[in-house]
């Protein structure tokens, strides 16, 4: 089954094609001001060049579903049910995290934990086993201190994403590992999806909403009434 794969949660604009689980294209771009507005759909149509097919060959549609960027969400989940009313194809929405755990599964590590960056010292978090992936603590919105996180110590562990920096410099772990340049990918949501492919877990695309998490909040407009 060719798949396409959209992940726009982060600062990571990624679009990527599969035939079942062979990956044949991978685009995308990190940018510090979140090009998914302006990059997403040349990424797809880069996507489907690379992989010498045309989007009447896709036969169902994954979404990096969040937690992460409400914009990028609200790109990505429209783009994605776009795509699939004119295709007429499946949708199927993975949790952006678990694709940033796949790079590190086998790699020696008792648990892997995924940090997005939200707001001052919180963090879009969850724990997974590094040798299954198996989801060990649900995703939460977590502030951070210097106790969080204490029952991984003398715990072969590692945080990844855009949060580990805020958290290396509080958490009281010294032997744990953090990578700070690791985003979610659309090449990683490719094993979950077949997964779910296979056991026909696919969203209704009218009702679909991305993982929020949290609550939009825009910054609220003063009325001239309001001034003193």
């Amino acid at each position: 089954m060719r798949v396409l794969y959209l992940e726009t949660s982060s600062k990571n604009c990624s679009v990527a094609i599969s035939d079942d689980e062979k990956l044949l294209c991978l685009c995308e771009e990190v940018s510090e001001n979140y090009k998914q507005s302006e990059s997403l759909h040349s990424f797809v149509e880069w996507a489907l060049e690379g992989a010498g097919l045309t989007m009447k060959d896709i036969e169902a549609v994954s979404l990096g579903k969040g937690p992460g960027s409400y914009t990028g969400l609200r790109i990505g989940a429209a783009s994605a049910k776009g795509f699939c009313y004119g295709l007429k194809v499946p949708l199927i929405a993975v949790n952006s995290l678990e694709s940033m755990i796949e790079p590190f599964l086998g790699k020696n590590y008792d648990y892997i934990v995924p940090l997005v960056d939200a707001r001052r010292m919180e963090v879009y978090t969850a724990a997974y086993d590094g040798k299954t992936g198996k989801e060990l603590s649900p995703t939460e919105a977590k502030i951070l201190d210097e106790t969080s996180f204490g029952e991984f110590k003398d715990k072969r562990v590692i945080f990844v994403g855009d949060g580990a920096k805020k958290a290396e410099e509080i958490l009281n772990l010294p032997d744990a590992e953090f990578r700070n340049d690791i985003y979610p990918s659309a090449q990683y949501l490719i094993r979950k999806t077949i997964e779910m492919i296979d056991k026909k877990e696919f969203e209704d695309i009218a009702y679909f909403e991305p993982f929020y998490l949290k609550d939009f909040h825009g910054v609220k407009k003063k009325k001239s009434s309001d001034s003193v």
